[in-house]
């Protein structure tokens, strides 16, 4: 089954009760059971619900994972996989992170006595280079947020697997439909599913995908014992938003491109951050691993100084100035005062977010209405 169909077949059946083709909202906190422990497989909605159960189903395919969980948010799906660690364990991760998955590791788990190592990821051999028998986890964002840095997920993964070492992947940039970190030996995939997935900026959520049965049975067990789980309206409402997810991507995709070198070419534009360029660093990676480029692009302006930036920002017309991403509509934002805000900036500074840089989710709207609008900001 591809992709197209997966996104509206996998894991979905006519609801048996009624034949209806949506999955119904079961909008319910408990089930009656028979007897004591005799019931139709949901006991607390906290545990589970068939609208959930379904969803899971249907990113899990769309994945190629055999089992798959989703939580109230991003960051909770991401703190279930530290939530697995012990203290004393060290994790290592990408040196270029979202600022929110910095902010966890470093103010939340830290001080439970996790430690937490940052690498260039783009050169595995700084990864095998300090792995101990410490290291129980490899956290990896490709493409990175902000700066679309691209890291190899089979050269990280065979390293993690050569000494014993689990190897997640989030996958939010680019979504099931460009990228499946599974396929590549990875053996977590984590999505904020807020972003592409659902892809209308009205709900939030995260997802975690495996196809190893222990992992899946220790998430489960962390999902209800903390019980960071999706309602069912959102859960339906995510549902409606992957039977388009594969269209919504191919025009993410193409308005992406031609905005990548429309600012390539454009006079008042000193750097462009998009991983479809040629000369890309990792741009034979990401061409390996990924079935497109995306529709997100960082830029910082030619007059390189905070004062022009906000100037270009307070311009914009159709890009709307808001955090998140991968919605239909276009957004801009200020990662070193939005998104990163919580990561030092010597740390921003080495990774080479700027105090300038723009970052751009590009939409679905008529790619002439967004470069007018790009066009006059940046001029």
């Amino acid at each position: 089954m591809k992709f197209g169909t997966k996104a509206l077949h996998a894991g979905i059946e006519p609801d048996p009760s009624t034949g209806a083709i949506m999955t119904p909202i079961f909008q319910t906190s408990t089930y009656v059971q028979d007897s004591p422990g005799v019931h139709k497989g949901y006991e607390y909605a906290r545990t589970q619900n068939p609208t959930r159960s379904v969803l899971e189903k249907n990113l899990a395919a769309l994945e190629n994972a055999k089992f798959g969980r989703c939580f109230a948010s991003g960051m909770s799906a991401t703190e279930t996989v530290i939530k697995t660690l012990r203290p004393g364990d060290e994790v290592i991760s990408t040196g270029d992170l979202y600022g929110g998955s910095f902010r966890l590791f470093t103010q939340i788990f830290e001080q439970f006595g996790i430690k937490f190592t940052f690498v260039d990821m783009r050169n595995p051999r700084k990864v095998e280079e300090i792995i101990t028998d410490k290291t129980k986890l490899l956290w990896v964002e490709t493409p990175t947020n902000p700066m679309l840095n691209i890291i190899d997920i089979e050269a990280i993964s065979a390293i993690g697997h050569k000494h014993g070492v689990k190897v997640a992947v989030d996958n939010t940039f680019a979504s099931p439909y460009l990228q499946n970190p599974l396929d590549q030996g990875a053996d977590i995939v984590m999505h904020s599913v807020t972003k592409y997935i659902a892809g209308h900026s009205d709900v939030i959520m995260g997802f975690l995908g495996t196809s190893d049965p222990a992992i899946d049975e220790q998430f489960g067990f962390i999902q209800n014992s903390s019980g960071a789980i999706p309602g069912p309206q959102d859960c339906f409402l995510v549902l409606r938003g992957i039977k388009t997810l594969h269209l919504r991507m191919q025009r993410h995709c193409e308005n992406g491109e031609k905005i990548a070198h429309f600012l390539k070419n454009h006079p008042a534009v000193k750097s462009v951050f998009w991983p479809g360029f040629e000369d890309h660093p990792n741009h034979a990676i990401a061409k390996k691993q990924m079935r497109g480029f995306g529709g997100m692009i960082s830029f910082t302006p030619k007059e390189d100084t905070i004062e022009k930036t906000e100037e270009t920002l307070n311009k914009f017309k159709l890009f709307s100035l808001a955090e998140s991403l991968g919605g239909v509509e276009s957004l801009v934002g200020y990662p070193a005062g939005m998104t990163h805000a919580s990561i030092p900036k010597e740390k921003r500074i080495v990774g080479g977010l700027t105090d300038s840089l723009i970052r751009l989710s590009v939409g679905i709207e008529d790619i002439d209405d967004l470069i007018a609008d790009l066009d006059q900001a940046i001029k």
